[in-house]
């Protein structure tokens, strides 16, 4: 892929995606949609990628959300049944049909859109330097569908409705993101990344196909009735838990678990 915004790297089944436009702290613009969303069908098709971490460079920022400087109008048309979210490229699951593992490494400042790069992602890490706003409120825009995202992912209403309400007045600390939920795990800035990796390389050693199954079902099952989603998730257990050779004649169990 030649990239213009992000960097990419594989290395032992584990591809890296890097923001890197620090000198914009990493607030995407087109070209960084248009690589990002190469990003995740790569990892979506390539089998030799087993799990990918999500990362950004330069001190101050993870991302800052959409670049207003850069402009708006790659996504939002003149003709406004002609516009679209900007997370139909940036989010992994929901549009990509990424069902590896994405692991977030979220360090210092991560506003508004930038919660469409964590929102979907599996597990979320950050640096004890990580402040999570959303900055919408405060320059009269309606913020709906990062928030949504939070919900989605279960952070409590009232810490989104704050969250998303009160601009930058409200900053949800990298302690107060773990008690939440919105992270999983708190580490000083310098392990962030290798803290990220070493999680990836342990998911990555793991059957490929077992892993992408059980993430499949789980986030299907968020848009499902819990009895729907059990039926789903009974299915995909038939058809991802074959055996490789069972003897002539033998039946297969019902299912495994």
């Amino acid at each position: 892929m030649e990239l213009e915004a992000v960097s990419f790297e594989v290395e032992d089944h584990v591809a890296t995606i890097t923001l890197d436009r620090p000198e914009a702290l990493n607030s995407f613009n087109e070209a960084m949609a248009r690589d990002i969303a190469d990003a995740w069908a790569t990892v979506r098709d390539d089998d030799d990628i087993h799990v990918a971490v999500l990362q950004a460079n330069g001190e101050r920022a993870f991302s800052t959300g959409v670049d207003v400087k850069g402009g708006s109008r790659w996504f939002l048309k003149d003709n406004v049944w002609n516009s679209f979210d900007p997370g139909t490229m940036l989010s992994p699951k929901l549009h990509h049909k990424v069902w590896k593992p994405v692991v977030a490494a979220v360090h210092g400042l991560c506003a508004g859109g930038g919660q469409y790069f964590i929102n979907e992602a599996d597990i979320v890490i950050c640096s004890d330097d990580a402040e999570f706003f959303d900055p919408h409120a405060d320059v009269g825009i309606v913020s709906a569908v990062e928030p949504i995202g939070m919900l989605w992912r279960g952070v409590p209403l009232g810490d989104v409705l704050r969250w998303a309400l009160m601009g930058n007045d409200e900053r949800i600390t990298a302690e107060t993101a773990l008690r939440l939920g919105l992270v999983t795990e708190v580490v000083a800035r310098a392990d962030l990344r290798p803290r990220a990796r070493q999680i990836a390389t342990s998911i990555a050693a793991r059957n490929p196909k077992a892993i992408q199954g059980t993430i499949r079902a789980i986030w299907e099952s968020l848009d499902m009735l819990h009895t729907v989603g059990l039926q789903n998730a009974l299915a995909y257990t038939h058809i991802g838990n074959q055996p490789p050779h069972l003897p002539s004649g033998d039946k297969r169990p019902p299912t495994y678990r």
